[in-house]
């Protein structure tokens, strides 16, 4: 099995997100890209430690890659969204809605709204894999520190999930 291990952070200067490999050194993080596998060439970024997020290993329907506390809006539908998430989460039986197991991986989690999801109807957990990714036409709109056009509200929209993107990470 070949996974890409990586990940992202907000950079403490000016905020712009950084991709490459995490080291925590003197109590600070920092980012790490390789420019040149050759020679190491590389540079380091002093990073928020509190937006560092993995890659997931999955691309959305449009090739773009999918990072933890990513938001996905499915079916192109602004009251279906996700959040993907690394943990443990329960898997539920669904007629008696009863926990017969837990696992931990990646999996995403249903932000809540007034509507039901075309693809998840019991609004549970589910495992984040490709299948999913292509069955739910997922498509990053954000994440929950960056604010998205495609995550506001629309006009008509009955929706709560804009307290949770205003908030962001709690």
């Amino acid at each position: 099995m070949n996974r890409e291990i990586l990940f992202r952070a907000k950079k403490v200067d000016g905020g712009e997100w950084v991709e490459g490999y995490v080291v925590q050194r003197y109590g600070a993080w920092f980012v790490y890209d390789i420019k040149n596998a050759d020679t190491c060439r590389q540079n380091s970024y002093l990073v928020d430690s509190d937006t560092i997020c993995q890659y997931t290993g999955l691309t959305d329907k449009n090739g773009k890659k999918i990072w933890e506390n990513d938001i996905l809006m499915c079916h192109d539908n602004p009251v279906d969204l996700v959040k993907a998430v690394f943990g443990e989460f329960n898997v539920i039986e669904v007629e008696s809605e009863g926990v017969i197991d837990s696992v931990i991986g990646w999996h995403y989690e249903v932000i809540p709204t007034d509507a039901l999801s075309k693809c998840e109807p019991f609004c549970y957990s589910m495992p984040l894999t490709e299948d999913y990714v292509k069955r739910c036409e997922m498509k990053v709109i954000g994440n929950i520190w960056d604010k998205s056009e495609d995550a506001k509200p629309k006009e008509n929209d009955n929706i709560i999930y804009h307290d949770f993107m205003k908030k962001g990470r709690e």
